[in-house]
């Protein structure tokens, strides 16, 4: 059953008789590994934070400066992407994505202060932008199983890259906190190798996308009142995982350990736990209650001692996971717009909060004390659940009426991060 129209879903591929998953092309095993790298690169920095303050004698302010210009770039390359991918097709816009990613995370490692660091970071966003927006479309066209087992491939690349990328900087970055960045350039460097070897090009869309067109696309009352709740959403999200690290003050391996059972949560409630909980309850249910729950934990997490603030840590990814899912569905079938554009106007409002949390969270502090930052994460999770409440009608009337989208349409994916 379609979770979003209530017809019947393209097929499980958890059930025997569907396509596994696990029978795929090698160019549909080359993007998905080179995916998991991608989205390793978001937490990759989360357990060196500390140690990369240390060793380049900045402020957490400064250093939190490490995501904000990697999701500020983000999301003005999303205005970008499908304009690309549209003219030079989805191996080259791949491969453009990985190259920038090669170069910058390489020179990030040779920083010789928090500014060049973060400057880097930067290149480093656009890179991703391009590669990650294009590359569940990507998988979908490659793949066999039908679009339904190519999604849920991503998806899964999505959850094992955020699980991992806090374990392999804690691992790397023990020993100096340069490594995880070099790490990265050479896994990059690796799937631009296999993409280039193993991935044939794809059919281009048949209309070109326009810069204007996502900005068009967020007239739609639906696409704008989901943007606006992953707004507030996103705020809470990035305060967790951007701020949360100074305030654990653990070492790397301690760090990485528990932003590692963060990510397995957020995976396992991002594939497995969340489908079925929207089959019995609904998306806006199951957003907007998870939603209320993420603002509870976030504001334990502010308020308890340290083993309670490790625990809600931990915790925040099973409805971080939830949240993702549901969002993700709502982007993509709330409007008539094409996927890709539907996507990219999306992405663009709510990865500006990505950029302003990191940023915002520690001058709060600053402002005030250690736990206001969390309090203002907690308030802007309620707020994206009040979107949802106020503009149920927008978020359902549409989606009900739309016949269920094929991934195959699509010439951008979302990323749910």
């Amino acid at each position: 059953m379609n979770s979003r129209t209530g017809g019947p879903a393209e097929g499980d591929p958890f059930d025997a008789g569907a396509g596994s998953i696990l029978r795929q092309p090698k160019a549909v095993w080359a993007t998905a590994g080179a995916s998991v790298v991608a989205f390793m690169g978001i937490g990759l920095v989360d357990p060196i934070l500390p140690s990369i303050a240390e060793g380049l004698d900045a402020t957490a302010g400064q250093v939190s400066l490490l995501f904000t210009s990697y999701f500020l770039i983000t999301a003005l390359a999303m205005l970008v992407t499908g304009f690309v991918s549209s003219r030079i097709g989805g191996k080259k816009t791949l491969l453009l994505g990985l190259a920038l990613v090669v170069v910058f995370a390489g020179l990030s490692g040779t920083s010789g202060s928090v500014g060049e660091l973060v400057g880097f970071r930067a290149g480093w966003g656009l890179g991703n932008a391009l590669f990650v927006s294009t590359a569940l479309a990507v998988i979908v066209g490659a793949a066999a199983g039908g679009s339904a087992a190519a999604i849920l491939l991503y998806e899964s690349a999505l959850g094992l890259g955020m699980a991992c990328g806090p374990l392999v900087g804690a691992l790397l970055g023990d020993a100096s906190w340069r490594y995880p960045f070099f790490g990265t350039a050479v896994l990059m460097a690796i799937g631009f190798l296999c993409i280039t070897a193993f991935l044939k090009e794809q059919p281009r869309p048949a209309r070109k996308t326009s810069l204007l067109d996502p900005i068009k696309a967020l007239g739609h009352g639906g696409l704008a009142s989901a943007a606006a709740s992953a707004f507030f959403y996103n705020y809470t999200f990035f305060t967790v995982l951007a701020f949360t690290p100074f305030v654990l003050d653990m070492t790397p391996y301690k760090s990485g350990a528990v932003f590692f059972a963060w990510g397995v949560l957020l995976a396992v409630f991002s594939v497995l736990v969340a489908p079925r909980l929207q089959e019995r309850l609904g998306s806006l249910k199951v957003l907007g209650g998870s939603l209320v729950l993420l603002a509870v934990d976030v504001l334990v997490l502010g308020y308890g001692n340290h083993t309670a603030a490790i625990v809600c840590t931990i915790l925040s990814g099973a409805f971080i996971g939830v949240n993702n899912t549901v969002y993700t569905e709502l982007a993509l079938g709330v409007s008539a717009a094409p996927r890709p554009v539907a996507s990219a106007g999306y992405n663009f409002v709510r990865w500006f909060a990505a950029a302003a949390a990191p940023f915002f969270a520690p001058k709060i502090e600053e402002w005030s004390d250690i736990h206001m930052p969390f309090v203002v994460a907690a308030v802007t999770a309620v707020l994206g659940a009040l979107v949802v409440w106020a503009r149920h009608a927008s978020l359902t009337h549409e989606a009900e009426e739309l016949e269920p989208k094929h991934a195959t349409e699509d010439g951008v994916g979302v990323f749910a991060g």
